[in-house]
């Protein structure tokens, strides 16, 4: 993902019931109870790991039983050792005491709570990373160092690996008409790893990097899901005794859930959001510009999705008044600047969701060269009487404006290849006048209109008022 571009604006629920989500994940819970039970005899070795002999204890107090519970202990207990809720008072002694981020889990507030989480969080990402133990009890050597080498093993490169399957998991859910609150199958995640965006038909040495890579998401989304980070359906254990099954990548589409299906929770979608920002990425949620001006406003959603602009928008105006909104939008709606017809598409727009309370701010900017085009039209559409037509000049202003904020927000698009044709063959005599509006991107609206236009006799015409248009303004 690039730094210079913002992802899609995510939904974020409040962060109270974020918070109720960190506490209720398994894994911070066992780690809480657990830092509530240590005691006086509670010993823990030279890392702050408990002593073996403990771990029977601490399995009791969770009251795990079976073959995994001593693991199961311990793994909560190093995450209550480093998120503070778990402090060494004696490193010879290997005595504890409950930590100073003990209270903060039952008294502190929501981003308290979520603070402690996101600590958990990167336990369990560092963990997740980490050979199987089998392998690496099979890598030591002699004297007790693991030989990481014949692992095959790559400590950054496993995290990196890591990191863009996440990413790549956030992005799927966050963008409009993504996977959402889908699960996404576990094959499609690790083909978006491997699988070069320019092949057509993988190799069969693709599919086979694919599938390893699909079972090694697995054993790491295992481990992610009682963190709270994802819901997931592991990989079904009888196919991988089945030989003749096929790969994964290219399995029925009645059958991929056998080979796992993942889903960010909400509170995943906070924790990787939070990751993505410590990285330097850009990753706005909506209702981050609520508190801020129209201006902020009107220039922050002109990348967003439309849902996520018109949710935005929403937040926006329900700490306003209608009339003191308006008034706002239409003043940062003005400028002469090549991100200005835009603004005043999404001032359009954002009024669209006011009501008539905020006719007199639109009834003071009808004789505005800017914004007495939108103006009427808001007016006209909300029903009310008297609006005065508008002139020849201002609909030709108001016309290379919209199509100068439609080049911005969608490029050439079919639909703008159709408002193109609409005009030219409604008006006649439309490049004639066009070239002369006094509007800083006729130029570049001819040009577009010149490109789009399929036929060559009108492109032809667009492309000469262009030369005029630029001509006139000195360029």
């Amino acid at each position: 993902m690039s730094e210079s571009s913002p992802l899609p604006p995510v939904r974020l629920t409040s962060e109270a019931e974020l918070a109720r989500d960190a506490l209720a994940a398994p894994l911070l819970s066992r780690a809480a109870r657990l830092a509530r039970w240590a005691g006086p005899d509670t010993r823990v070795g030279a890392g702050g790991e408990l002593v073996e002999e403990q771990l029977p204890g601490a399995a009791d107090a969770l009251g795990l039983t079976g073959d995994d519970a001593a693991a199961t202990a311990s793994e909560a207990w190093r995450v209550a050792v480093d998120t503070g809720l778990v402090e060494i008072v004696d490193e010879e002694e290997g005595t504890v005491a409950a930590g100073a981020d003990l209270a903060l889990l039952t008294s502190g507030a929501p981003q308290d709570v979520l603070g402690v989480w996101l600590t958990a969080l990167e336990t369990v990402l560092a963990d997740a990373s980490v050979p199987d133990l089998d392998d690496l009890v099979d890598a030591m050597d002699g004297g007790g160092e693991i030989d990481f080498s014949s692992l095959g093993w790559d400590p950054e490169a496993e995290a990196a690996f890591l990191d863009g399957v996440l990413g790549n998991l956030y992005l799927l859910t966050v963008s409009e008409g993504g996977a959402g609150e889908s699960p996404v199958p576990l094959p499609a995640l690790a083909a978006s790893m491997i699988v070069p965006d320019d092949m057509g038909e993988p190799t069969n040495d693709v599919l086979e990097q694919v599938s390893d890579a699909m079972m090694r998401l697995d054993d790491q989304f295992r481990l992610l899901e009682p963190v709270g980070l994802v819901d997931f359906q592991p990989v079904d254990e009888t196919l991988m005794a089945d030989t003749d099954e096929e790969s994964s990548a290219a399995a029925d589409e009645a059958d991929v859930s056998r080979y796992g299906m993942v889903r960010l929770t909400p509170l995943g979608l906070y924790g990787l959001r939070a990751r993505l920002l410590e990285s330097g990425l850009t990753a706005p949620a909506v209702g981050d510009l609520a508190d801020k001006g129209a201006d902020a406003l009107l220039d922050g959603t002109a990348a967003f999705p439309p849902t996520a602009a018109r949710a935005e928008t929403e937040q926006w105006l329900a700490r306003r008044e209608p009339l003191a909104a308006a008034r706002e939008l239409l003043a940062a709606a003005r400028g002469g600047d090549a991100g200005a017809p835009l603004r005043r598409l999404h001032c359009q727009q954002a009024l669209s969701l006011v009501g008539l309370e905020a006719e007199p701010a639109l009834r003071e900017v009808l004789d505005d060269a800017e914004l007495g085009g939108l103006a009427r039209v808001w007016l006209s559409e909300h029903g009310a009487a008297d609006v005065p037509p508008p002139s020849e000049a201002m609909i030709f202003w108001l016309t290379i404006d919209t199509i100068a904020a439609q080049l911005a927000a969608e490029g050439n698009s079919a639909e703008l290849q159709g408002l193109v044709e609409g005009l030219a063959q409604q008006h006649g005599s439309f490049f004639a006048a066009a070239w002369r509006v006094d509007h800083p991107a006729t130029p570049d609206v001819l040009e577009a209109m010149g490109r789009l236009h399929p036929d060559k006799k009108v492109a032809k015409e667009a492309r000469k008022a262009a030369f005029k248009a630029r001509s006139q303004q000195g360029g």
